[in-house]
């Protein structure tokens, strides 16, 4: 999910979101881990914090996501995404480091995803583009243990953040997905393969000019139908009520969803979507949140 009022303009690689009105997510650029012992720094200056730098090409985390799973592969197009730099923790780092060859999935589209494989169980998975920090995705996944949610983002904060919640709390029913959630649709999974899509916060791209970045357009729509079973709740949300009115629409006058409002408007907040901290700050501000929640007709 991402900041409402100050979207970037240069997309980079990647899928973006995070988790509410006020949430920012992206890729970091941390260096290293500053305060190490100056034993193993000859010259160092006590009390002065070392900062280890990376030779060109070293990858950030040996054995964590990749910085750009899918490469070159697949031809560059209008990103609905904008990463955002931010720094990563010594937790978060050590949380991609130790789960992500468990539990974390490069988005490179050279393969197709078996998910009973990837959860090793037969259980109905959700698919959940933009995740921010992880929290909101941490208390679904507790909520609802008998779903497995696989939860796409490029920032790399978050993803390190949401593998340590999962750690922590014993959720073996979350995966994080490392890269353009697009390819991962279009590439990597098989029709009919899951069970709900929630994109929450996506970034609204205010300007006009920008509108065509904006994720929820008829042509993803289309794509998304072809890897939904029948009957798969689509569920949106967003405090940006352009960006609302027009998911609404978009999503009304597909012919693969239907709206599960009588009156075809807008969802009362579900209970199982978390009211996150960030969402409750921008409420507390004023913030219209719209929900949206469709379901996947019958072909």
């Amino acid at each position: 999910m991402s900041d409402s009022l100050n979207a970037p303009e240069i997309p980079q690689p990647g899928i973006s979101g995070g988790p509410g009105p006020s949430g920012v997510s992206g890729i970091s650029g941390v260096s290293g881990i500053s305060g190490v012992s100056g034993e193993d720094h000859p010259g160092h200056i006590p009390g002065v914090s070392v900062r280890h730098t990376r030779a060109k090409g070293e990858p950030r985390f040996p054995d964590g996501p990749t910085a750009d799973p899918a490469g070159s592969h697949f031809e560059r197009r209008i990103r609905s995404f904008q990463p955002r730099r931010s720094r990563v923790t010594a937790g978060q780092a050590d949380a991609l480091q130790r789960l992500w060859p468990k539990w974390g999935l490069d988005i490179d589209g050279q393969r197709v995803v078996d998910f009973a494989e990837l959860f090793g169980n037969g259980n109905p998975v959700v698919l959940e583009i933009g995740f921010g920090m992880g929290e909101a995705t941490a208390q679904m996944a507790a909520a609802d243990p008998g779903t497995n949610i696989l939860a796409v983002d490029v920032h790399t904060p978050g993803q390190g953040n949401l593998l340590n919640l999962a750690d922590q709390n014993g959720l073996s029913n979350i995966r994080v997905g490392n890269g353009d959630a697009i390819i991962l649709l279009r590439e990597m999974l098989t029709p009919d393969s899951l069970d709900g899509l929630r994109v929450y916060f996506p970034d609204p791209w205010p300007k006009k000019r920008h509108h065509k970045r904006r994720l929820i357009q008829p042509e993803f729509l289309s794509l998304a139908a072809t890897r939904l079973k029948p009957g798969a709740l689509v569920h949106c949300a967003t405090d940006w009520e352009p960006y609302a009115e027009q998911m609404l629409e978009v999503l009304t006058a597909h012919p693969d969803f239907e709206n599960t409002r009588a009156d075809g408007g807008f969802a009362p907040r579900p209970e199982f979507r978390p009211l996150t901290r960030f969402e409750g700050q921008g409420l507390d501000k004023g913030h219209v949140v719209n929900d949206l929640l469709f379901r996947r007709v019958q072909p």
